[in-house]
């Protein structure tokens, strides 16, 4: 139990670590990094690499999710994104790229509420899954929890390997006195494929989520470079904590379910391949890429990125940035690097990582022994 902390005489909180709280230690045994293995597996599914892109339109086109899967990944398509809702969605990519004002802007942020107003069409979202299919990678698909009894049949009919069910928080207890909530243990039970399921940020809504049957559970909340949840809704959940948190639960839900393993995967806050490292370091079985993957010469955004937050109807809690495009995916991924910030070949690093402190799989490095030790700010 992580000691409280006495914020004023009625109210007491947990000390909680961001990754650049933290760093992982070298242990007395070094390996040749042609030793090391960075695959891993969910469900039937085996992947070379622990990088999953995330369903956001900047970053996932059909194109993209199928480089990615070449490139050993798992590319997420967004399923109520501009991809499902428009035949050619290219005009309204490069409209978004060229909006004028800055990160806030009422006007931005009401021209792309209007762009996202168009209804989603079920047989786009057929057609888009069954291009991603064509190509002879895994097919994985992304809803919110509002949209999923919606369309998920859709999904399912049209051959998805992986569905993932993605939302700025998600609980395995929604209650609605308007509506009917999703029920999530019914759900995932009557599906034939696995599901992926978050954000959770702590140990016990994790747990809940695992008891529903969810194949992997995301973990985060709002924590990435286009989300402005923390400022607009007061939310936040540092994510070493919360990694280590949600592992916990994992182990905790394989003894309760005699075998039964949940895949943790990190969901924001990874800008760089030492965010990467570290995550997995506290935990983490995979990771959900967004603004890494932004900056490829592929993603659909064309140096712009913004998720799904950007453009709510009710409650904009995100921005559209601007990024530098650094290379193609491939080199993003598997370098060579052009670039010392940790922006490039961020499997190079992770594997080179892994090899200094001694562990050959990613499981393995689950177990190394990390420090805090804040990164010192500077001026």
């Amino acid at each position: 139990m992580t000691p409280q902390i006495e914020i004023g005489l009625s109210k007491r909180g947990e000390r909680a670590y961001a990754l650049d709280d933290v760093a992982v230690v070298p242990s007395r045994r070094t390996r040749d990094p042609q030793d090391v293995s960075l695959s891993w597996q969910i469900d039937a599914y085996t992947l070379d690499i622990p990088v999953l892109g995330a369903p956001m339109d900047s970053v996932m086109s059909p194109a993209t999710a199928i480089e990615l899967g070449r490139l050993g990944g798992l590319g997420v398509l967004n399923l109520e994104g501009l991809w499902t809702r428009y035949e050619d969605p290219q005009p309204v990519l490069a409209e978004i790229a060229e909006l004028r004002g800055g990160r806030s802007n009422p006007a931005t942020i009401a021209r792309m509420q209007e762009l996202y107003a168009a209804p989603i069409q079920a047989e786009l979202i057929a057609s888009r899954l069954a291009e991603i299919r064509q190509a002879g990678v895994t097919v994985a698909g992304s809803l919110t929890p509002q949209r999923t009894q919606d369309f998920y049949r859709t999904v399912v009919d049209a051959g998805v390997d992986i569905f993932v069910i993605r939302g700025t928080t998600v609980s395995a207890e929604h209650v609605s006195s308007s509506s009917e909530p999703l029920n999530l243990k019914q759900f995932i039970y009557e599906l034939d494929v696995p599901v992926i399921v978050g954000g959770a940020a702590g140990y016990t809504p994790a747990l809940h989520l695992m008891r529903t049957g969810a194949a992997g559970v995301l973990v985060g909340f709002g924590g990435g470079a286009s989300s402005t949840t923390r400022r607009a809704l007061g939310i936040h959940a540092p994510m070493a904590t919360a990694i280590a948190d949600v592992a916990a639960a994992r182990k905790d839900y394989l003894d309760e379910s005699g075998g039964r393993y949940v895949h943790v995967i990190a969901d924001g806050g990874l800008g760089t391949s030492g965010d990467i490292v570290k995550a997995i370091a506290m935990g983490a079985d995979a990771v959900m890429l967004g603004s890494t993957l932004a900056r490829a010469e592929e993603a659909p955004g064309g140096g712009w990125h913004w998720g799904p937050e950007a453009h709510h109807a009710e409650l904009p809690r995100g921005e559209r940035v601007h990024l530098d495009v650094i290379g193609p995916m491939a080199e993003i991924l598997h370098g060579p690097a052009r670039h010392s910030d940790g922006s490039s070949n961020l499997m190079g690093a992770l594997r080179r990582t892994m090899a200094t402190t001694g562990y050959s799989d990613l499981k393995e490095f689950q177990r190394c022994d990390v420090v805090v030790a804040p990164v010192p700010t500077v001026g």
